[in-house]
């Protein structure tokens, strides 16, 4: 045995070096620990422009709209062509209300979404979860203080209707953009939600 493989075996548990790779899922569907289908959005505030303007999705999401979750505003990814797939998609109009949420302050997602949006011509809001209380409702916060100094919230999506997930689309390894071509696609099923 060479002494690099014999510290490897020290190191890492022999699972780890004799387990089959496990391919990697792109955008998942289907997240069983995760907000699900039929699932209430949570009834907590988060803020839009300034920390005293209190947004509740609960109470304001009365009819069809769309819930896009993003790690960190200002994300390379994320400002250059995840949020930007929304915008830009002719299906946003008919998708309802849409709001990016992340963990952040009020000023901080002003900030974004001035930067992407100038004219607020895309009609999209963004939204700040301060204190994570959101995310982690809808169980979709994970460990990033490494990054990102503090947890954050995984890419989703939630398709919502009357206050009720209709579909959930969670991004499973937190590190990937992988999915984010969908956004015109996800527009698209948001816009033909029924009242069940």
């Amino acid at each position: 045995m060479s002494h690099s493989r014999g510290l490897l075996l020290r190191i890492l548990p022999r699972s780890t070096l004799t387990s089959p790779a496990v391919p990697r899922r792109l955008f998942s569907t289907t997240s069983p620990a995760f907000v699900n289908r039929g699932d209430a959005i949570p009834d907590l505030d988060l803020v839009e422009g300034s920390p005293g303007n209190k947004v509740n999705l609960a109470k304001e999401l009365k009819g069809k709209g769309l819930i896009i979750g993003v790690p960190a505003a200002f994300s390379p990814a994320c400002s250059a062509s995840h949020i930007p797939g929304y915008m830009n998609s002719a299906a946003l109009k008919s998708a309802g209300q849409v709001f990016v949420v992340s963990i952040n302050d009020a000023f901080v997602m002003k900030a974004w979404g001035a930067t992407l949006d100038p004219s607020n011509k895309s009609g999209i809001r963004f939204l700040g979860d301060p204190d994570a209380k959101f995310t982690e409702a809808l169980d979709l916060s994970f460990e990033s203080a490494a990054i990102f100094g503090n947890n954050r919230s995984k890419r989703y999506a939630l398709v919502v209707e009357d206050g009720k997930v209709k579909e959930a689309y969670v991004e499973p390894d937190n590190t990937g953009v992988d999915g984010i071509e969908t956004s015109p696609s996800l527009l698209s099923m948001s816009s033909k939600v029924q009242n069940c």
